[in-house]
């Protein structure tokens, strides 16, 4: 931010988000917000009460406006008036528009092999590389330096990541061999994809224009960019069946949940599943039999209590007969007396 031509009050709000540690992005997005808005106001922003916020949204909604930039205006809103203006009044009551999930655009391993031969230079080719080869986010590839490749241990190290947390990422051989064919070219010495003039680092709006220019290269006709071969990256790990706490952690993702999108787009595991009905085709017989399909399996009613099983006792064997003596069966019938 420049000191020229600045009011205290936009001044105030920059002090406010340097001592927050904000990024100079950040800064220039929430100051641009603000600034839209106080076009739209006609006055100072910090005049404005909460109906002129909510005629504001009214107004981003009515021409379309995407629901992330929406949200992202009224964050930058509810900054200016919390933080810089103390206006608790309006801060307190500003909404949020909910926004649509959508799920990420998944590339094949074909058309990633595809995307990366279509790559202009080697320097192309390792950036790209890197974003599926470790699942680096964009700002994160244009911040790498020479120094955070460690080939001894295969890990590559990134600083200051989103949300100013440092973690390591996976270094595969091949990906080692592509980002070395690209040092050997130019050697740098700072960044390891540094810009024009060899000093500053390559910008992310350059490598995305890179990667949508080799992707119509390669003749794909999905919407490529930098974030997509992330996704894939991810994809194609749980589709492999690598721990979802793994990928976790290579991607820096403090939640669970926002690795577990990537389930819904694993077409290997959706596809690896049997779907219910099999058993029970399998239990009733084969569907195309004819006579066997039109007999229904009979199952019993889920509201009649079944009845335990009848108990039977066993039968006892039958004891064999008893030999009767001559003796025994003279004392049973008595001799009639022969008449004289």
């Amino acid at each position: 931010m420049t000191d020229t031509a600045i009011s205290p009050l936009r001044r105030r709000m920059i002090e406010d988000m340097t001592i927050r540690q904000f990024k100079a992005s950040t800064q220039h997005t929430y100051v641009r917000f603000v600034k839209e808005f106080s076009i739209f106001f006609g006055r100072s922003p910090n005049k404005a009460a909460f109906e002129d916020v909510r005629r504001y949204q009214l107004d981003l909604i009515s021409r379309g406006v995407s629901a992330c930039t929406i949200n992202a205006t009224m964050t930058a809103l509810r900054f200016f008036f919390r933080v810089t203006v103390r206006r608790f009044d309006i801060a307190n009551h500003i909404p949020v528009v909910p926004q649509p999930r959508k799920l990420p655009v998944i590339l094949s391993p074909e058309e990633v092999a595809c995307l990366l031969e279509a790559a202009r230079t080697p320097k192309y080719k390792a950036a790209l590389a890197v974003a599926y080869g470790a699942g680096l986010r964009i700002s994160e590839i244009v911040s790498l330096k020479v120094s955070d490749i460690d080939s001894k241990r295969m890990l590559i190290r990134i600083e200051q990541g989103k949300g100013r947390k440092d973690r390591y990422a996976m270094l595969s051989p091949h990906l080692l061999k592509l980002l070395r064919t690209w040092w050997l070219v130019l050697r740098p010495k700072g960044y390891l994809f540094p810009g024009q003039d060899h000093i500053n680092p390559l910008t992310a709006r350059h490598l995305h224009r890179i990667c949508v220019e080799a992707a119509r290269a390669a003749g794909i006709t999905k919407r490529v960019s930098p974030h997509i071969l992330r996704h894939s990256f991810a994809t194609h790990l749980l589709e492999r069946k690598v721990d979802i706490r793994v990928i976790q952690a290579l991607l820096g993702h403090s939640k669970l949940d926002t690795t577990a999108i990537y389930t819904q787009v694993a077409t290997k595991i959706i596809q690896e599943v049997t779907s219910p009905l099999e058993y029970l085709i399998r239990r009733s017989g084969d569907i195309g039999d004819g006579a066997k399909a039109d007999k229904p399996v009979p199952q019993a009613s889920p509201w009649r209590r079944a009845k335990p099983p009848r108990q039977t006792r066993p039968k006892t064997p039958a004891k064999p007969a008893k030999r009767t003596t001559a003796r025994k069966q003279a004392k049973a019938k008595p001799r009639r007396k022969q008449p004289a």
